[in-house]
């Protein structure tokens, strides 16, 4: 080390003065022994300071790995939500231009309530096959498959009606509509409600991407009711089909539910791995239909649905007959759909302060007595209004439903288990407005409010039993 050091002259003849005086060796030891340890003190403080450099490279580099993993992540995520968004668009599109198309139907192929309902008969079948079939095709073919299954049936449904078909085509049009929005409906509601990041919020804006599409199309189906060809309002419609059918594609690329969580970052539910196995059956049938909460929600989400698709459907041929309103009376549908739409975003905040499951009273209540004043009021400006505010209240009712299936429902049984429950909702969407045109087929279409207010009477008293915690089968 000496050699390394290099010592001048002088440090030379310094030691050679000390090592007279102190006896040689010893004495010589000591002053070496300095630079030795500084050199070595040097070294080590070298070594710490490139390890600490290296370190804060390795670090810095993971965390920005990291970062572009959770941004790409949380891309892909907005991406496959915006896809389901956009699916729930068409079918808000499809229920709300029922309503302005229904006056027109009946007087182009001179049909009664009670066959024109036969619309709503055949629907409802479409709802309940899909709902049926769904668990079975959900394990077959996975999310991503019956997803785009269901967008072609209801693309297949707009190309038959473009064209104004004969009648009994136009029913099996209908059959069609409701299978594939069934299938698409009980997927979409099941993904989203397995999401572990903002799933309140989500569920809202996705049902609220329903209401936007409802509001929209009897924009456009009032002005085609007042035309010539009424039937060319579907050729926009499988426009639109085609189109959501092709995102579904390029978004989720028949990948299973499982897969596409794990591209945004989220593994299966620990719990459904850990108690899947236990179970005595692997029946999901049976595993499903043991749960007691599941018949209760499926009951409410059949009442509810068919309650706003009966208001939307229906109102305006009530405004017609029995307020004497004209072609453009369509737009009170919209009002209704509008309602719906703003209610799920707007009344978020209202959710969270009183309690999801005390303001579903408070909603439910007050949309009674707005539906009173329709009843006995004969005016349509109040009726419009009422018809709007009714929608916003009964807006966040569905979202609700679905986000408290999440906390009522195992977890391994959730994805079915709410495909049912949504499936069966969606057949009250045909089943309900079925029962109103026989009832108005008999006692005239003044028979829809006391019929609305004593559904929406069974609303309240169905969530009253709903299970307040989780109860596993």
């Amino acid at each position: 080390m000496t050699t390394l050091a290099n010592p001048s002259t002088s440090s030379f003849n310094a030691l050679e003065s000390t090592d007279s005086k102190d006896g040689g060796l010893d004495s010589l030891k000591s002053p070496v022994s300095v630079p030795v340890t500084r050199t070595l003190t040097a070294e080590s403080s070298s070594g710490h300071i490139l390890a600490g450099t290296l370190g804060t490279l390795q670090f810095s580099e993971s965390s920005t790995v990291l970062d572009q993993t959770l941004k790409r992540q949380h891309r892909r995520g907005m991406i496959q939500f915006g896809a389901l968004c956009w699916c729930f668009v068409l079918e808000g599109w499809n229920d709300g231009s029922v309503g302005p198309l229904l006056p027109v139907i009946q007087a182009y192929y001179s049909v009664g309530f009670a066959v024109v309902s036969l619309l709503f008969v055949v629907n409802c079948c479409g709802f309940v096959v899909g709902a049926a079939v769904n668990i079975w095709l959900n394990e077959r073919l996975g999310f991503g498959k019956v997803m785009v299954l269901g967008s072609l049936f209801q693309l297949a449904t707009y190309a038959i009606q473009s064209p104004a078909p004969p009648f009994p085509a136009l029913v099996f049009s209908f059959f069609l509509a409701g299978l594939g929005m069934s299938l698409q409906n009980a997927q979409a509601n099941g993904f989203v409600g397995s999401l572990k990041k903002n799933k309140h919020a989500k569920l809202m804006m996705l049902h609220a991407s329903y209401g936007l599409g409802a509001f929209c199309s009897p924009l456009l189906a009032t002005h085609f009711a007042t035309t010539r060809h009424w039937s060319y309002h579907y050729i926009i419609s499988t426009g639109i089909a085609v189109s959501n059918t092709a995102v579904l594609c390029a978004v989720f690329r028949f990948r299973r539910q499982e897969d596409l969580l794990r591209q945004i970052g989220q593994e299966p539910n620990e719990e459904a791995q850990t108690n899947a196995p236990t179970l005595p059956s692997n029946n999901l049938y049976r595993q499903i239909f043991n749960i007691r909460a599941v018949h209760y929600l499926a009951v409410f989400a059949f009442i509810y649905v068919g309650v706003e698709v009966t208001i939307g459907g229906w109102i305006v041929t009530f405004i017609i007959r029995e307020r004497d309103g004209g072609p453009t009376a369509g737009y009170i549908s919209s009002g209704f759909f509008g309602g719906l739409t703003l209610g799920r975003l707007g009344l978020m905040y209202v959710n969270k302060k009183v309690g999801e499951r005390k303001v579903v009273f408070l909603y439910v209540l007050l949309s009674i007595g707005l539906e009173i004043t329709i009843w006995f009021v004969p005016s349509i400006i109040e009726n419009a209004v009422a018809v709007s505010f009714i929608g916003a209240l009964l807006g966040p009712l569905f979202p609700i439903l679905v986000g408290y299936g999440a906390r009522v429902l195992p977890p391994y049984l959730f994805t079915g288990g709410m495909g049912w429950i949504t499936g069966v909702g969606t057949a009250g969407s045909a089943a309900l407005p079925f029962i109103t045109g026989i009832l108005a087929s008999k006692y005239g279409i003044k028979s829809l409010q006391p019929f609305l207010v004593a559904m929406m009477c069974t609303l309240v008293g169905i969530w009253a039993v709903v299970p307040k915690a989780r109860r596993i089968a």
